[in-house]
């Protein structure tokens, strides 16, 4: 799914495969024929846009095998599917019982982590439509937050000159350019925009920039508009933004309030919460029962944002509701200017697995009729947002 903006930028729209548990490539390809080709359908598109995520046996194997591509090539054009951009933020085991911190290993200061981002840019390369100006591929934001000193940061800074230099020598290789994009996120070391600034300082921004992940900025409690001038003062590009939703609690203090929020907590996923005091600044815990019911609850003296990626076109139960203003205009200021600040778009809603049991889909069509009303949903904010869709027709 493509749109344009004024400035004649064509803008691509994806959901993202995390939402799926499939660890090969058998299962990679069961996705493609079942829910990209089955939400292509439902939307009447000619052409859908998928954001890959490759567990890293997978993608290594993929780099390394010619053949395999091939096929993985020939299922993409058989259902009509597009890919730019890969979130090579989870490295494997992604939808393994427990997950919680462990998705941030390995991190930036460990050769695995390198070597799994390489290896998914050179897949993406060869799987780049031929009208795609260049490619994604989101990532780790360096890591979490402890443990964390100066050996460690210089560390994923050799990293990152690595990783400026593999993408150069595929680009020699192939002629394809594909940018990296650090996602900052609640707990790590990059959390956010401002630290994104001042810890990618001096990283080559032709390949390096930022993957901005509209959830993780609401529950930052970010203004996107100042967030987006720091970023643009900085040099630091948007190669990437991923529109997603935090459920938000206006009263956290409130018995159904908590009820209501202690139906969302689940033991695979790590759901930070930040709240905002009257008082200002942002009060912090790493996990959704910590700020309930753990040793040091948060205080619910102000309104709590929650590391939960809502479906776009749903609200959850009263008194709960998502960040989707905060979303909309975080659009607008990507897409509402002179000038596009970002070509790749990614819906990653991962979380429909662990809703509320009554929110959960119970089969593949009902999944794939969530994944394609969000689609429809991102649609038309992208419309309010000034964009217009492109016309597609498949080859």
């Amino acid at each position: 799914m493509t749109f344009r903006h004024r400035d004649g930028t064509r803008v691509h729209l994806a959901y993202c495969t995390n939402v799926h548990p499939a660890e090969d490539a058998e299962g990679l390809h069961r996705q493609l024929r079942v829910f990209g080709a089955g939400v292509r359908a439902r939307l009447g598109t000619d052409r859908l846009g998928l954001g890959l995520w490759l567990p890293a046996p997978l993608a290594a194997r993929l780099a390394a095998e010619p053949a395999e591509l091939d096929r993985l090539r020939g299922a993409l054009d058989e259902h009509g599917i597009e890919v730019v951009t890969l979130n090579a933020f989870p490295y494997r085991g992604f939808h393994a019982p427990v997950v919680k911190k462990a998705v941030y290993r390995p991190d930036w200061t460990e050769d695995e982590r390198l070597r799994y981002t390489l290896d998914c840019a050179r897949v993406l390369a060869a799987l780049l439509p031929d009208d795609a100006a260049r490619g994604s591929v989101s990532t780790v934001p360096l890591a979490w937050r402890e443990p964390w000193d100066a050996g460690m940061h210089a560390a994923t800074r050799a990293q990152l000159d690595r990783l400026a230099e593999g993408l150069a020598k595929l680009e020699a290789e192939t002629g394809r350019t594909v940018r990296v994009a650090l996602e900052p996120e609640p707990g790590c070391v990059v959390e956010t925009v401002d630290e994104a600034v001042e810890l990618l300082a001096g990283v080559d921004t032709r390949r390096i920039g930022v993957c901005l992940d509209t959830c993780h900025l609401a529950v930052a409690f970010e203004d996107p508009s100042r967030a987006l001038a720091a970023l643009a003062e900085a040099g630091l590009p948007v190669v990437k933004a991923q529109v997603s939703a935090a459920l938000h609690a206006a009263t956290p203090a409130d018995p159904e309030t908590r009820a209501a929020l202690s139906r969302y907590t689940e033991d695979r996923f790590l759901h930070q919460v930040r709240e905002l005091p009257a008082e200002g600044g942002v009060v912090a815990r790493d996990d959704l029962p910590e700020a309930l019911t753990g040793p040091e609850p948060l205080p619910a003296a102000g309104p709590w944002r929650v590391h939960f990626h809502a479906p776009l076109h749903q609200r959850p139960e009263p008194p709960l509701d998502t960040t989707t203003d905060h979303l909309e205009r975080t659009l607008g200021e990507l897409f509402g200017g002179d000038e596009a600040r970002t070509d790749h778009l990614e819906v990653e809603t991962y979380t429909w697995s662990v809703l509320p049991e009554r929110h959960r889909p119970t089969d593949d069509a009902e999944l794939a009729a969530g994944l394609a009303a969000e689609l429809r949903w991102a649609t038309g904010a992208l419309h309010r947002a000034g964009l217009t869709t492109e016309k597609e027709e498949r080859p």
